[in-house]
C-alpha cells in the first residue's frame, strides 16, 4: 500500500509577515543596516521639523487674495503677491487690454508642444502645422493686421518671452548643434577646422558675454539706420550657445558608433547623406539622449540670464513686482512662484527624454 502523502494546498509555507508587504519593503529598503536605519531615523526627523512648518506656512496661515496691508498682519504666505500682480508677472507691460493675444499664443505653443511628443505625428504635416503656428503666433504678439493693435517688441516680456527664448532657441540650436558635429568629423579639412574653431570659441566663454555682444558691441558694427531686435539678437545669442555644447555631445554619439555600421552603409551602396541619415544619426542621436536632454535643461534656465541686458522676461517682471514698495518682503512666495514654473519646464523635458528612449529601445529588449 502506497503510503507516500501527497502535500496539499493547506501544507504550503508561506514567508514570515515581516518579509512580504509593506513591513518586507520598509526592512528592505529603509532599515536593512545600522546605517541605512540611522539614515533613515535622521531623515524622517528632518522631515518631522521641517514639512508640518511649511505645510503651516504655505496653506493654514496664508493669504491668497488680500491687500498688502492684511498680508503683514498674517502669520503664513502672503500668495496675494502673486494672484494681485499675476497679469504684470506674465505679460509684463504688454498692453493690459490685449494681454488676450500672448495667452493665446502661449496655449497654441503649448499646444503643438503636446501635440508633438507622440512619434507617430511626427510627419510632414506636423512641420506644415508649426510653420503656421508660428505664423498665427507672430501675428498675435505682433499685430498690425486683421485689426490687431500693433504692439512693439520693447513691450514684450513675463512668460512669453521666456518660452519664445527657450522654445524657438533649443528648436534652432539643435539642428545646427548636429550640423557642427559632423562638420567637426568631416573629411574636408576646411569644414573641419572650422567647427572645430566655433565650437572651441564659443565654448570657450560664458553666455553672460554672448549676451553682452550681442545687445552692446553686435549694434556698432552695423551701418548706421541699421537696427536688430534686441530680442532677435538675444534669441540668436541663446542658439549659438547652446548649439555648440550639443555639437560635441551628438560628437560622442558619433564616436560611439562602430566601423562595421559605416562598412554596412558601404555594403548597401548608401551616400554620405544617406548613411548619416538612415543609418549613423538615427543610432547615435538615440545615445546621446540623456546628456543632450542636461544641455538643454541647462539651457532653459540660462534664458533667465537675459536679465542682464534688460529683456523683461518671466523673472524680471518678478523681480519689478518685488521693488514696489508695497509688496517687498514677500519674496520668498513669488520666487517659489517662478521655481515650480521652470521645474515644470524642466520636468517636461527630463520626463519626455525618458520616454523617448523607451520608445526607442524597444527593439533592444
Amino acid at each position: 500500500m502506497d503510503s507516500t502523502i501527497q502535500p496539499t494546498q493547506g501544507d504550503t509555507l508561506k514567508p514570515p509577515v515581516t518579509h512580504i508587504g509593506i513591513i518586507g519593503w520598509v526592512r528592505a529598503n529603509l532599515f536593512n543596516g545600522v546605517f541605512n536605519s540611522f539614515l533613515t531615523i535622521l531623515t524622517l526627523f528632518i522631515l518631522w521639523e521641517t514639512v508640518p512648518p511649511f505645510f503651516k506656512w504655505a496653506f493654514v496661515d496664508s493669504v491668497w487674495n488680500t491687500p498688502a496691508g492684511a498680508c503683514r498682519e498674517a502669520t503664513g504666505a502672503c500668495w496675494s503677491v502673486i494672484t494681485k500682480n499675476l497679469r504684470f508677472v506674465i505679460f509684463g507691460f504688454y498692453p493690459y487690454d490685449q494681454q488676450w493675444r500672448p495667452l493665446v499664443a502661449m496655449l497654441l505653443l503649448i499646444g503643438l508642444l503636446f501635440y508633438s511628443r507622440d512619434r507617430n505625428h511626427w510627419k510632414k504635416s506636423l512641420a506644415y502645422a508649426w510653420i503656421l503656428g508660428l505664423v498665427i503666433m507672430g501675428f498675435l504678439m505682433r499685430g498690425g493686421l486683421f485689426g490687431l493693435v500693433p504692439v512693439e517688441t520693447t513691450k514684450w516680456g513675463g512668460l512669453p518671452l521666456t518660452l519664445l527664448l527657450s522654445v524657438f532657441g533649443l528648436t534652432a540650436a539643435y539642428p545646427l548643434g548636429v550640423l557642427l558635429a559632423l562638420g567637426r568629423q568631416s573629411r574636408m579639412q576646411g569644414v573641419k577646422y572650422l567647427s572645430v574653431i566655433y565650437i572651441e570659441l564659443i565654448r570657450g566663454v560664458p553666455l553672460i558675454s554672448l549676451l553682452f555682444m550681442s545687445a552692446i558691441i553686435f549694434p556698432l558694427f552695423l551701418p548706421e539706420g541699421v537696427n536688430i531686435n534686441k530680442i532677435l539678437r538675444a534669441q540668436v545669442a541663446i542658439i549659438l550657445f547652446t548649439a555648440a555644447y550639443i555639437a560635441e555631445v551628438v560628437r560622442g554619439g558619433l564616436q560611439g558608433m562602430s566601423k562595421g555600421q559605416y562598412e554596412a552603409a558601404e555594403s548597401l551602396g548608401l551616400n554620405y547623406y544617406l548613411t548619416m541619415r538612415l543609418v549613423i544619426l538615427p543610432q547615435a542621436l538615440k545615445i546621446v539622449i540623456p546628456p543632450t536632454v542636461s544641455i538643454l535643461i541647462s539651457a532653459f534656465k540660462d534664458t533667465s540670464l537675459v536679465v542682464i541686458i534688460a529683456l523683461w522676461d518671466l523673472l524680471k517682471t518678478s523681480k519689478a513686482v518685488l521693488s514696489n514698495p508695497e509688496w517687498m518682503g514677500f519674496s520668498r512666495e513669488m520666487y517659489i512662484f517662478v521655481a515650480i514654473l521652470y521645474f515644470l519646464g524642466c520636468f517636461s523635458m527630463s520626463n519626455y527624454s525618458r520616454k523617448l528612449e523607451k520608445e526607442l529601445s524597444q527593439g533592444e529588449r
